[in-house]
């Protein structure tokens, strides 16, 4: 019999078929303590996002949104970058860090707004306006940057935005909820492209009013992929980093939080007198999860760090190309201390 431990063929056929490397682990390991041995043999670092599973939040090195976790792979010397996120950010962090092994523990875990980007459909709209310049959200393949001028996060993008001069043309894309966010922010008025977050779409502003009469002295608090009735309603838009500040320093005590639920561990370890409420999406579902983002788990995790796989690859004409806008955006990030 073929002991699939040490067959890195298999291992890899495994990961080709599934997604994720699928070898039985011992229920009684200490994957925390595996984990954390890991990092330290390897020279690994291991950045998760704010929406992952709560125990990868906790054993993580960096815990951000989609901005911090892209300055911490442009800065990290560690020589294996393990993603706990989903595919477009281990590809961003593989852009910045070309000769470092760049890990994602579930190739599945993709994004509902980068899909709805494809970068052939979005090159023939650019190629429509010629004389407009691209911003697009770090949310979006390798494929999709490459065809920008500026990338952009939540927590950056109306200082991009402002940085450009008022009467510059400018496509946004690919999520339509933040692009007339900022719209509406800036005065601007840019061209954007119709995509959005399966998450963030699907809020009830009936069941979230229904909520705020339950609740009345609770504030309401939105990412801006949210729909504008949703936004609305909010007492306060923010990045997910944004949000997690504010509901440390407000004096409020309850919070209704309109975006992916993974966010509230961190909110209820910041601020563990506070009551946080998931905002009610229009469906049957108690809660408003990513199923993206919940694909990766703690066994998972352990395994890609163990074997290394499965690993981020990409070719170096389309890593140089989506590299100069991601720079841009660092750079003016850096000139406004975001």
């Amino acid at each position: 019999m073929v002991d699939i431990h040490s067959n890195k063929f298999l291992q890899e056929s495994l990961v080709s078929e599934k997604g994720f490397l699928d070898i039985p682990i011992d229920p009684q390991l200490d994957l925390f303590g595996e984990i954390e041995k890991l990092k330290k043999e390897k020279n690994a670092i291991l950045l998760a996002h704010y929406y992952q599973e709560p125990d990868i939040q906790d054993v993580a090195d960096y815990i951000g949104d989609s901005l911090g976790l892209a300055q911490q792979a442009e800065k990290t010397q560690a020589d294996i970058i393990v993603f706990a996120g989903v595919h477009f950010m281990a590809e961003t962090a593989k852009i910045l860090n070309p000769s470092k092994k760049v890990l994602l523990p579930d190739l599945n875990a993709g994004c509902s707004l980068s899909d709805s980007a494809p970068p052939a459909l979005f090159k023939q709209f650019r190629d429509k306006h010629p004389d407009h310049l691209v911003i697009t959200y770090i949310n979006c393949s390798a494929g999709m940057k490459a065809l920008s001028d500026i990338i952009c996060t939540s927590s950056n993008a109306q200082k991009i935005v402002e940085s450009l001069p008022v009467d510059q043309r400018i496509i946004f894309a690919p999520d339509k909820n933040l692009g007339a966010y900022i719209n509406k922010k800036t005065g601007r008025n840019m061209l954007l492209w119709n995509g959005a977050c399966m998450v963030h779409e699907i809020f009830s502003v009936e069941k979230i009013t229904k909520l705020k009469i339950r609740h009345p002295n609770a504030k309401v608090i939105a990412h801006p992929e949210c729909e504008e009735p949703v936004l609305a309603l909010a007492d306060y838009i923010g990045s997910t980093t944004g949000l997690l500040k504010f509901s440390k320093a407000d004096p409020t005590q309850e919070f209704i939080v309109a975006t992916e639920t993974g966010i509230l561990h961190q909110m209820q370890k910041e601020s563990p007198h506070k009551t946080f409420i998931p905002a009610p999406p229009n469906n049957s579902c108690a809660c408003n999860d990513c199923p993206y983002m919940k694909l990766n788990t703690l066994e998972k995790l352990y395994l890609c760090m163990k074997y290394e796989i499965p690993e981020i690859t990409m070719d170096e004409n389309l890593r140089l190309a989506a590299k100069k806008p991601i720079d841009r955006m660092l750079a003016i990030s850096a000139q406004y201390g975001l």
